[in-house]
C-alpha cells in the first residue's frame, strides 16, 4: 500500500491535483481520505462555543483517530471514515465506509503537520499557489458552499486564515518531496505526479485491482 499525503493552503487547488491523481490510476485502486472529516467532534459545544473554533490550527482536527483509521486501512482493515458539516461546525452520525486500496491519498491543508502522519506518507506533496489566488477561490467556495458574505470572507481571511498559513501551513512545505506550483492550473507538474505514481502503481501490480 503507497500512502500519499498531499497538503497546500485553503483554496490552493488540492482538489484539483487529488483529482488528476485519480484520473491517472487504474480504477477502484485508490481512496481518499479528507483531513477535514476529522475536524474534533463538538457535539458537547454550544452553538457560540463552536463559533470560537479555530478550524485553521492543529488543535482542531482529532489526529488520535486518523492515525488510527490509516493503521487500520494499511492493515487492510476497512473504515467508518466520520463526517463533518461546516454549517453545523460539527461531526456527523453518518459515516463513509472506505475499503483498503493500494493507494491511500490523504489531503489537507494540515496533512503534513503531524509527525506521526507523516511517518505514515510514502509521498509527500505541497500545493503551492499565490496567496491573492487563494483568497479569491476562498470567497467564490465560502459564499456558494458556506453560506458566508464576502466580508465574512475577507474578515475571516485576514484575522485567521493568512496568520494560521504563515504559522503552520506555510513552513511544512519543507516535509514535501514535491511541491507544485500554481495548484490545480499546473498540468505539467501534475502529470510528472501521476507518471511517478502510475510507476508505482505498475510495480506493485495495481492494474489488476
Amino acid at each position: 500500500m503507497t500512502i500519499i499525503g498531499i497538503a497546500g493552503g485553503t483554496g490552493s487547488g488540492k482538489t484539483t491535483v487529488v483529482r488528476k491523481i485519480v484520473e491517472a490510476l487504474p480504477p477502484h485502486c485508490v481512496a481518499v481520505v479528507p483531513l477535514d472529516s476529522y475536524y474534533n467532534d463538538t457535539t458537547g459545544m454550544t452553538p457560540e462555543e463552536r463559533s470560537q473554533i479555530n478550524f485553521d490550527h492543529p488543535n482542531a482536527f482529532d489526529w488520535q483517530l486518523l492515525h488510527k483509521q490509516i493503521a487500520q486501512l494499511k492493515r487492510g482493515e476497512a473504515i467508518e471514515q466520520p463526517t463533518y458539516s461546516y454549517v453545523e461546525s460539527n461531526r456527523q452520525k453518518e459515516t463513509v465506509h472506505v475499503e483498503p486500496k493500494p493507494v491511500i491519498i490523504i489531503e489537507g491543508i494540515m496533512t503534513l503537520v503531524d509527525r506521526k502522519l507523516r511517518n505514515m506518507m510514502d509521498l509527500k506533496i505541497f500545493v503551492d499557489t499565490d496567496s491573492d489566488e487563494r483568497l479569491i477561490r476562498n470567497i467564490l467556495r465560502d459564499v456558494v458552499e458556506r453560506g458566508r458574505t464576502v466580508d465574512m470572507v475577507l474578515n475571516r481571511y485576514l484575522a485567521v486564515l493568512k496568520p494560521m498559513h504563515e504559522q503552520f501551513i506555510e513552513p511544512t512545505k519543507k516535509y514535501a518531496d514535491i511541491i507544485i506550483p500554481q495548484g490545480g492550473e499546473n498540468m505539467k507538474g501534475i502529470g510528472i505526479i501521476c507518471k511517478y505514481i502510475e510507476t508505482i502503481a505498475a510495480k506493485e501490480h495495481l492494474s489488476g485491482v
